[in-house]
């Protein structure tokens, strides 16, 4: 049997693509810092990691991103929570579908900033509405994508456990669940990343610290280095949230058949 011919980039190992991609960031971003009309939005990477010193002096880098974190995972657990058994109502019960679906539609077309200040002026100022707009963003995100996967199951399995006396629970349990998993883990994916992205509109008011408080506050002060810090640091949080689901993701699909690139 002939083995597949490697291109030349399948030659270079995967850590190398990693120090290239970096190292053309980071040239970018010194370009930037020079030029005038561009170095005042991206100050020297010197400054920049400098900043994190200024903010732990400060006392509010460890707090802001425990705040953040805090706010992150619960509004992100509650949207999952939620989100699964709805998705699965809206595919199996069309009562449910007709009535549920059309709000779903109208409230993910909103952007959440829109609806920021109506949900603090109903909850208060704090964390409590923070984690209020991440449940809504994560909730919609991930409902529609977990309810694309159940209606996309293979009617015949259905058909075929329906014969062999299965009830709604057994075929559940052990057809459609096991068949939506996929779906499952992307919408977790799916839903992280929307729960980090909401964050900044989540914070903007009401919150008393947090990462996109923090990014408000430095930008209404003109501190475009600790700002550009912030982000990056939202950035590689996230990162590191997609590589942890991802790792999930391989361990509990690994039956699954998946394209090479």
């Amino acid at each position: 049997m002939n083995k597949k011919k490697q291109s030349g980039a399948d030659r270079i190992p995967h850590w190398a693509w990693l120090l290239i991609s970096l190292a053309a960031a980071f040239g970018l971003w010194m370009v930037l810092s020079i030029i005038p009309a561009t170095s005042r939005a991206f100050p020297n990477p010197a400054k920049v990691f400098g900043s994190i010193k200024t903010m732990f002096e400060r006392g509010v880098l460890l707090k802001d991103i425990g705040y953040s974190l805090r706010s992150v995972s619960l509004g992100y657990i509650l949207g999952f929570v939620i989100a699964v058994p709805v998705a699965f109502l809206m595919a199996w019960y069309k009562p449910v579908r007709y009535v549920i679906e059309p709000w779903i539609q109208f409230i993910r077309n909103i952007p959440p900033l829109a609806y920021v200040p109506l949900i603090v002026i109903a909850a208060g100022v704090g964390m409590r509405p923070q984690v209020i707009v991440i449940t809504i963003a994560c909730f919609l995100t991930m409902c529609i994508t977990v309810f694309q996967g159940v209606i996309n199951v293979d009617e015949t399995l259905i058909k075929a456990a329906r014969v062999l006396g299965a009830k709604d629970m057994d075929i559940f349990v052990r057809v459609i669940f096991p068949a939506t998993t996929p779906f499952i883990l992307t919408a977790v994916r799916l839903g992280a990343s929307v729960a980090l992205t909401t964050l900044i509109a989540a914070e903007s008011t009401g919150a008393t610290a947090g990462l996109g408080m923090r990014i408000r506050s430095l930008s209404n002060s003109f501190e475009p280095a600790p700002m550009l810090m912030y982000i990056i640091l939202i950035g590689i949080i996230g990162i590191c949230v997609e590589k942890l689901i991802k790792y999930l993701e391989r361990r509990l699909t690994s039956w699954q058949e998946k394209r090479e690139i």
